[in-house]
């Protein structure tokens, strides 16, 4: 059986990416009207993961999640493009799972639902 990626690995790894991705960021001008906290997605996931020990700003109950849990409960469509695109996930799934977020005009974990059906854990785990 092979070992999970924890989420600090998984900063150790994202740490490694570009900032820049054009897809997300096109997204991410489409649905976060809002000024964040953060200036990036890899800033975001940064963040948002050095927290996962423990209940962070979301007040998580568990304690041993592991890196897909992470990207599995993500729930910003342009974080979990973001990571993909990143990543270099195939272009044209990335360009895809894009396009179908955007067309989406449910809440931000269907928006996340649909990323992950064409970019799943197991991909971007490969690309890292």
């Amino acid at each position: 059986m092979a070992l999970r990626m924890t989420p600090y690995q998984l900063i150790k790894k994202i740490e490694k990416l570009p900032v820049r991705a054009p897809h997300t960021e096109a997204l991410q001008k489409l649905h976060l009207k809002k000024p964040t906290w953060y200036a990036s997605q890899k800033e975001h996931w940064i963040g948002w993961l050095s927290e996962y020990h423990g209940p962070g700003a979301y007040g998580r109950k568990g304690r041993a999640y592991d890196a897909a849990f992470a990207y599995n409960h993500c729930c910003c469509p342009p974080m979990a493009l973001w990571l993909g695109e990143a990543a270099g996930v195939d272009k044209r799934l990335v360009a895809t799972a894009a396009r179908l977020a955007k067309r989406n005009s449910g809440t931000f974990s269907s928006m996340c639902a649909t990323i992950r059906s064409i970019i799943p854990w197991e991909a971007i785990e490969h690309m890292l």
